[in-house]
């Protein structure tokens, strides 16, 4: 495992990580909202395991990133590309998951042929999306969290730095209780002891220097993307269950039907837990081929 600090342009730094196969063909990993670089050992196992050298970064707010206030969804096609340039990579594929699916889609939009196929699992639609329910079908506690954030942005930010400290708190077993109303039956299952240890590790690095990074995260998945789904002309698949209650399914099926020639993975029995732990191996596998 290798940590890099890259500086970008504005004078920011971006905290990355790399482990898997040192030799191996580059993959983005992008993480979910909040979260840090920190990867999951069964992913770094899989990238051993199949040649793949794996690259995570902490976005602006995370970890050891600087924030920038304002950023949109596109703002991470350009720091995963400087990424790239400072590690020597040229071609690359990317997956993101959760609030990592938009900005894995970014990268394919904005940076072209120089992304070999990203993989967009269980990640949200734009908002507005014509003839998207957004919220119908979420969990009670990102329901409440999103229309907050809709209808009173300074009260919304104020309760998301409670929310830092409570997470900050958190066990793993209080983390599997807090979720409790956005996991379906299907995740609870999935959501092991150590699944759980590691996302608070995770979450942990990640809110470790304040809440800017998944304030700026979420505002950012609300306004302008700063690109259309319909731009995107590389290799693409969409990752979703049908018992997700993180993000509705009909998430992925609007993106599916947007995204140009997208290959749709729509799962009805999976969820938003099962299609990270099964979906992501499956999906670096398919990105190592496109390289």
């Amino acid at each position: 495992m290798f940590e890099h600090t890259v500086r970008v342009r504005g004078g920011r730094t971006l905290r990355a990580l790399e482990d898997g196969d040192a030799n191996g063909r580059p993959i983005f990993a992008l993480h979910g909202t909040p979260g840090s670089r920190l990867l999951p050992p069964l992913f770094v196992a899989h990238a051993r395991a199949n040649g793949i050298r794996l690259i995570s970064y902490d976005r602006p707010g995370y970890g050891g990133s600087t924030s920038l206030p304002g950023r949109q969804v596109a703002d991470v096609a350009a720091d995963v590309g400087a990424i790239a340039d400072a590690l020597g990579v040229g071609r690359f594929g990317v997956w993101g998951h959760s609030g990592g699916g938009a900005p894995a889609l970014a990268c394919a939009a904005i940076l072209g042929e120089r992304v070999a196929g990203a993989a967009c699992l269980s990640g949200v639609a734009p908002y507005p999306a014509e003839g998207l329910d957004w919220l119908a079908g979420m969990g009670e506690l990102n329901v409440e969290d999103f229309q907050l954030m809709l209808r009173d942005q300074p009260a919304w930010e104020k309760k998301s730095q409670e929310d830092r400290r409570a997470l900050l708190a958190w066990s793993p077993e209080e983390l599997r209780n807090g979720w409790a109303s956005l996991l379906s039956p299907v995740d609870r299952k999935a959501f092991t002891a150590e699944l759980a240890e590691f996302l608070v590790r995770q979450l942990k690095e990640g809110l470790r220097p304040g809440a800017e990074g998944m304030v700026d995260d979420n505002l950012s998945y609300v306004l302008p993307w700063g690109f259309s789904p319909g731009d995107i002309r590389v290799p693409v698949q969409v990752w979703h269950g049908g018992e997700d209650r993180f993000v509705p399914v009909s998430h992925g099926k609007w993106l599916a039907a947007r995204i140009p020639n997208a290959e749709a993975h729509i799962e009805p029995t999976q969820g938003h837990v099962t299609v990270l732990v099964d979906g992501v191996p499956r999906a670096q596998s398919w990105l190592a081929s496109k390289l």
